[in-house]
């Protein structure tokens, strides 16, 4: 599916639990070596079958679940196009709160993603009212 040219990936480390761990009780991680082996591996991927840039999206709604953020590869290859898409849930000050966290902890290159949730965002932003948050916006998604 990755050779497509119209298909990029998404990490979402929410769900990388360690042995004996239950999701909806814990919240999963993963290590910035362990992403940027993922970046390596996928760049050279989409050079070898001369494919347009894919976008990769890296979940991520507690600073916990990506260690050693800056660390990662963010701008590392011209092949790839990365995205720290914050997918946390709830009110718009709850939302806010998280977003200033996320933003404010990674490297100085990152794009960022935002996700709105139809059922589980009280209330569920526009996407006028999503446009606004600083810093703009690379991704927006609605599930």
């Amino acid at each position: 599916m990755l050779t497509r040219p119209n298909v990029g990936l998404a990490l979402d480390p929410e769900w990388r639990l360690g042995p004996g761990q239950k999701h909806l009780q814990q919240i999963g991680s993963v290590d910035a070596g362990e992403v940027n082996r993922v970046l390596d591996w996928l760049a050279d991927l989409t050079a070898a079958h001369g494919l347009p840039q894919k976008v990769v999206v890296l979940h991520q709604f507690r600073l916990s679940m990506l260690r050693n953020e800056a660390d990662i590869g963010f701008p590392a290859h011209p092949e790839l196009a990365v995205v720290v898409q914050m997918d946390g849930q709830g009110t718009p000050e709850l939302k806010d709160e998280t977003w200033a966290a996320v933003t404010a902890a990674a490297p100085a290159d990152t794009r960022f993603g935002w996700k709105d949730f139809l059922r589980n965002d009280t209330p569920t932003l526009t996407p006028e009212q999503t446009m606004t948050k600083t810093p703009t916006r690379d991704l927006i998604s609605y599930e």
